[in-house]
């Protein structure tokens, strides 16, 4: 057995230094622009390990086998997901049913600006509430790239559109991961997160618009974004407050998208904004073919189904396979867990992270039938069946999207190695330690904390499952309220969604825009602090300035 050790270099200042090397050592490449990201991923991988096992003492076999297990871990299941839905996208292009989409868009609206909203913001929700991981900025990604935007606006304004609904993505996973690790029912841990994110839910809208067009182009549709931003938050409070915290995202993302759509039918901005790119600076914009004049020719009932089919099939699958049943009868069946031998309960989380000694498990589940990815990919096949497409062609198209996602999918697990070698290293743990010896100030930066393991794990489950214990036990050391500080690590890991490095991968394949990951992670950075820092703001005044929010739920 060996034990974690958070405090290597026997000086809190120093072993927090050391543990936050291997991830700014990875944001730092990346942000370069000079480095491409699959070799930064690399080299972080390398750096990782030298860290882990010349600082923090991990012995050498059981750090290069944490990072295999994380290697494969990013293809199943994120590499998996991120694969498949190409492969659906670049499906429906074939076959001419995009285009077909894009005339549907278009009949709604031929503004940019709604566009966004529809598509990045409440279409997205409903995938991440249906599968989560990944899976919603890689299709609101391909989706909006197709639509003609440019690949940083595509890219980048699906990374910050995707955070409200990620604490209750995959059907509430997040929450209920929260829920094991803490002790505290998911159904009042849920409740407090529908007390804090619904602000921001109103919030996102606009700042997507106006990260997108200004502050002038927000203003001029502000009604729609009131509209769209309305619509999503009370449902989502009341969903998570008094019904449950598992169909929260669902039940929101369909009334906001029925609200704006419906909305449109009356109201339209006086000026089109029809514009690609970004209204800043955006260089993405130069690597556009010219676009081609949209057909304003009204669909036909067939031809609007015909648009619509590829993803009403993905919607009807991926409620299926996020649901608790089906993935309970799938990995009663088809799954193949393997334990890595010489590291699966080898491994000691050990005080003040965890209550007593625990065992870390290392384990690949092989849930090959129940992974997102598969569900993703029987969708595909089903969608390209009823639009005509042979299983040769079909063959043939998932040839070129592995090559056309290839060095993606090597990125992509590279950054589960270094997540998976610093959440079993303990690496991790002394970075949140940093954070939770901060007194008074911990309301805020226990909800930064949260932001930190969503930026290193890229999942707002893996940083509960991480965080979630330490936020109870430092939250009851100071008299807070554990179900805030627990919450909080939740709401203010999903702004750290935009800035984790494999969502970052994912949105430069989705818009295929490779090698430009740095342009992209400096355009969300400051995003992501500032609305984690307000979540900050907001958990600090519920903890001390407007008690009675968290007191009922005690």
């Amino acid at each position: 057995m060996w034990n974690q050790i958070y405090d290597p270099l026997n000086s809190a200042v120093l072993s927090t230094i050391a543990a936050a090397v291997p991830v700014v050592t990875l944001l730092v490449l990346i942000a370069s622009g000079r480095v491409q990201a699959h070799i930064a991923a690399v080299i972080a991988v390398i750096v990782t390990n030298l860290i882990t096992i010349f600082v923090f003492t991990m012995p050498a076999n059981m750090s290069i086998r944490a990072s295999v297990l994380g290697i494969v871990t990013g293809f199943f299941p994120i590499g998996w997901i991120v694969l498949n839905v190409i492969f659906l996208y670049q499906v429906t292009v074939t076959t001419g049913r995009f285009e077909l989409l894009k005339r549907a868009v278009g009949g709604v609206t031929e503004d940019r600006r709604l566009q966004l909203l529809l598509i990045a913001f409440s279409f997205g929700a409903f995938f991440e509430g249906a599968s989560g991981f990944g899976t919603p900025v890689a299709i609101t990604g391909a989706v909006l790239i197709g639509l003609g935007f440019s690949p940083l606006a595509a890219s980048g304004l699906s990374l910050i559109a995707n955070t409200a609904p990620v604490a209750y993505g995959a059907l509430g996973t997040p929450i209920q991961g929260l829920a094991q690790v803490t002790g505290l029912d998911p159904y009042i841990l849920g409740a407090m997160v529908g007390r804090q994110l619904p602000f921001f839910s109103l919030i996102v809208p606009f700042w997507v618009v106006w990260a997108f067009a200004g502050w002038r182009g927000m203003k001029d549709v502000w009604p729609a974004i009131l509209v769209t931003g309305v619509s999503f938050a009370i449902p989502q409070f009341v969903i998570s407050n008094f019904i449950n915290p598992w169909i929260v995202d669902i039940g929101a993302s369909l009334i906001s998208m029925g609200a704006l759509i419906l909305f449109l039918k009356v109201w339209q901005p006086r000026q089109l904004w029809l514009s690609p790119a970004l209204r800043g600076r955006d260089e993405s914009a130069a690597t556009m073919a010219a676009a081609k004049p949209l057909d304003k020719t009204p669909l036909t009932q067939g031809e609007l189904l015909s648009a619509l089919l590829p993803w009403i099939i993905v919607c009807i699958v991926m409620l299926v396979w996020g649901s608790g049943w089906f993935k309970s009868w799938a990995n009663a069946i088809f799954v193949w867990n393997y334990p890595v031998p010489e590291l699966h309960q080898m491994i000691n989380k050990m005080p003040p992270v965890a209550a007593k000694p625990t065992p870390e498990a290392a384990v690949f589940g092989f849930t090959y039938l129940s992974f997102t990815g598969t569900g993703m990919l029987i969708a595909a096949i089903i969608s390209g069946f009823l639009m005509g497409v042979g299983p040769g062609k079909l063959l043939v198209q998932y040839g070129r999207t592995i090559r056309l996602c290839a060095i993606s999918l090597i990125t992509i697990s590279a950054m589960l190695a270094i997540g998976t070698l610093t959440r079993l290293s303990g690496v991790d743990a002394t970075l949140g330690l940093a954070f939770a010896a901060t007194g008074v100030l911990y309301p805020f930066f226990g909800t930064l904390l949260g932001w930190l393991g969503v930026a290193l794990t890229g999942s707002d489950t893996a940083s509960n499952v991480l965080f979630g214990n330490l936020q109870r036990i430092t939250s009851e050391q100071l008299g807070l309220s554990p179900v805030l500080m627990a919450a909080a690590n939740s709401s203010g890991g999903v702004m750290g969604k935009m800035i984790d490095a494999q969502s970052i991968v994912v949105a430069s394949t989705a818009t295929n825009w490779y090698g430009h990951e740095g342009t992209i992670l400096r355009f969300v950075f400051w995003h992501s602090i500032v609305l984690a820092c307000l979540v900050g703001v907001l958990v600090t005044l519920q903890a001390y300035v407007w008690p009675f929010t968290a007191m009922v739920l005690k």
